[in-house]
């Protein structure tokens, strides 16, 4: 696992910038890395147990129940909304890079990402990890 510092977080997220131009799938994977690492280490500061199996989407499940804010553990229904729709977000990001990212093979006809949606993936990643941090 990556360090995770603000210095660490800040190389990453400074990765993914530079990629989005020039290597869209490498910054679409660089900021679900860096959503990853962060649930991970909110996860180790728990002391809860995950696997390397774990995909982001569960990560997330996981680093949310242990800050209180999954959707589940609200009553009320905007406040619930709102927490689902941050999930949704996660798992967009992580289905995003595991379609168009660089961390799969593709097959005979691949889909390319453009400069808008490694920034578009970029900025997601970004938002959730300050709200993660601000939470933690």
């Amino acid at each position: 696992m990556q360090k995770f510092d603000a210095e660490s977080v800040h190389a990453v997220w400074e990765k993914a910038l530079a990629r989005r131009h020039t290597d869209p799938d490498g910054a679409i994977t660089s900021a679900r890395t860096l959503l990853e690492t962060v649930c991970k280490r909110i996860l180790d500061e728990a002391d809860e147990p995950y696997s390397d199996r774990d995909d982001l989407p569960g990560l997330y499940r996981a680093a949310a129940l242990k800050l209180n804010i999954a959707p589940s553990q609200h009553s009320e229904e905007p406040i619930k909304r709102i927490l689902g729709g941050v999930t949704s977000v996660v798992e967009g990001l992580g289905s995003l890079r595991n379609k168009i990212g660089d961390a799969h093979g593709q097959g005979g006809k691949p889909v390319r990402p453009s400069a808008r949606h490694a920034q578009l993936a970029v900025n997601l990643a970004r938002i959730m990890h300050g709200r993660l941090a601000n939470v933690a």
